[in-house]
């Protein structure tokens, strides 16, 4: 196995493993509890669709608006099941090297100058193999997740990246191999848990998600959203919770730009009672908007509303 050329993200808690090494999880209800330990608190299905993914060695497709949460999900199974998470960021013009690998130019000159002082390089063939030593490789996410093996590998916003990496990570994804021409294949010992992201900015090709199990995450209901309050904020009351949770759903029912998620309610809340408030004060939540909406239109959208229609004045 080639050695580590970065330290991950390491998650030390994690459930009893069973013989064959993985996480003991004998249900998707056990899944869930150990989620909810760590502040996450899934519903049943997709607490299903992630214990499914875990014991199948599936990838994991999360499709949904912004900040219902999807990275979250990635964050909270690495915690659980004790694995490093490596995280691949996608956007456009992403290519392969910058998602598996790259050579540390710069080093190579350093030690090709080294070698010229030292007179050593009249053998062209070895000084050449020398440039291609592991000690120059620079891994990045994909193969990071390769080699530390378990691992968890968050794939996030793939609806931002071109079809043509679409069709890369697909290849990778078939058989959890790498090749690098200069050093040999990395094959992982054990497929890392694979959590991909997309916010359905387009839409991504059936091939990959056939490839996948799918879940759709949608808004948590009020209830839901109360508790995710609860447990994340314990500072925050629970009448300002539920206020902020009620206001929140509304907000989503306006056709803004941009509706606020999960994310954006618990900053809400939190800006709320920095300043104090133990309820949901409508000249206080008018004052602290930019906490939930991220664009001036839907700002200016809901400040000509009636406020007392919205936050309960």
């Amino acid at each position: 196995m080639l050695a580590y050329v970065s330290e991950p993200t390491v998650h030390p808690i994690a459930a009893a493993p069973n013989p064959e090494g993985e996480p003991g999880f004998g249900s998707p209800g056990e899944l869930a509890a150990a989620l909810e330990a760590t502040g996450y608190l899934p519903d049943e299905g997709l607490a299903t669709a992630a214990y499914l993914a875990l014991v199948m060695h599936r990838p994991l497709f999360l499709e949904g608006e912004a900040g219902v949460g999807k990275t979250a999900l990635a964050q909270a199974l690495a915690e659980i099941t004790g694995r490093p998470l490596y995280r691949l960021q996608c956007y456009e013009g992403l290519e392969a090297s910058q998602a598996l690998y790259d050579w540390d130019f710069g080093r190579q000159l350093l030690h090709l100058r080294a070698a010229e002082a030292a007179h050593a390089t009249d053998d062209t063939a070895s000084l050449e193999a020398s440039l291609y030593d592991r000690r120059f490789l620079l891994a990045r996410p994909l193969l990071q997740a390769l080699e530390d093996s378990p691992s968890v590998l968050l794939v996030d916003e793939i609806d931002r990246a071109d079809d043509e990496f679409e069709a890369f990570l697909l290849e990778v994804l078939s058989d959890f191999t790498i090749s690098i021409p200069e050093l040999g294949t990395v094959h992982a010992k054990t497929p890392p848990l694979v959590v991909l992201t997309s916010n359905r900015t387009r839409e991504v090709h059936d091939a990959l998600k056939r490839r996948c199990l799918y879940h759709w995450l949608q808004h948590p209901d009020f209830d839901r959203e109360v508790a995710i309050l609860r447990r994340r904020l314990p500072q925050v009351t629970e009448q300002l919770a539920r206020e902020v949770a009620r206001a929140t759903a509304t907000l989503r029912t306006l056709d803004l730009l941009k509706p606020p998620g999960i994310a954006e309610s618990m900053d809400w809340a939190t800006a709320l009672h920095t300043l104090g408030a133990r309820d949901l004060d409508p000249d206080l939540a008018a004052r602290t908007l930019g906490a939930v909406l991220k664009y001036r239109e839907d700002t200016d959208r809901v400040q000509a509303l009636a406020r007392g229609a919205l936050f309960g004045g």
